[in-house]
């Protein structure tokens, strides 16, 4: 066993975080290319490979986040707007329960509490969800996708996958922020990234420089401890 690479490896997964903010540094495209090559060698079942990834800088990038935005905008005006904007698959339960409830909660309340939004600020709480839309000022957009005829086993794929370009990203000095929050309106991300019908989104994802002056990338999430969530069994 190479301790070096284990400390490399271990350093890599265990630094990667979700950054919110970016710094408006290009990121070469050679080294985008780098990250995805690398990122593709994750495992899929019977080799499908079902990813595809859109991956949007300059005014192609600038363009989806204006008309997203604007949709939203108009959906914190007119909230039965947001009938028009569905998910295509259920990320978050229908009903939650405990002890995932009680993670979620603490993990909005923590970053709440840091950019010191109290309970009912409703638009400071806009402003920042509206920051996901911005790509947290990052200069790349990542925007994964599946074939629609693909199954659950696909998304899984896919997922790994995107692991894999987090953690070559960071291995390269860069940071990244994967969101959910693109997928409600994903008739915008898809006709824009120019994706035809028979695709699905899965995510997007910010990536670039992290800003090391802002407060919000100080904020690093909790993890249980090992003997509550794995089961050793010896006999």
């Amino acid at each position: 066993m190479d301790q070096t690479i284990v400390n490399a490896v271990d350093q890599t997964i265990t630094s990667r975080h979700s950054v919110r903010a970016f710094l408006n540094t290009p990121v070469d495209q050679n080294t985008l290319k780098d990250i995805l090559t690398v990122a593709s060698r994750a495992p899929s079942g019977t080799n499908t490979q079902p990813w595809k990834v859109y991956v949007l800088t300059g005014k192609k990038r600038d363009e989806l986040v204006e008309k997203v935005c604007q949709a939203q905008m108009e959906i914190y005006q007119n909230l039965k707007l947001a009938e028009q904007y569905k998910e295509t698959f259920s990320y978050y339960p229908e009903q939650w329960l405990s002890p995932f409830i009680d993670r979620r909660r603490e993990n909005g309340w923590g970053l709440y509490g840091l950019l010191n939004i109290q309970k009912g600020e409703k638009e400071k709480m806009a402003r920042q969800q509206l920051r996901n839309f911005q790509l947290f000022d990052a200069p790349v957009g990542l925007f994964f996708t599946v074939h629609k005829s693909l199954g659950i086993g696909s998304k899984m794929d896919i997922s790994m996958m995107i692991q894999n370009v987090m953690l070559a990203a960071k291995a390269r000095g860069l940071d990244t922020c994967p969101q959910a929050a693109w997928n409600h309106f994903h008739p915008i991300v898809l006709d824009v990234v120019g994706a035809p019908e028979d695709e699905e989104l899965v995510c997007g994802m910010a990536l670039g420089y992290a800003d090391p002056e802002d407060i919000v990338n100080t904020f690093i999430t909790p993890r249980v401890p090992v003997e509550d969530f794995a089961v050793f069994l010896n006999d």
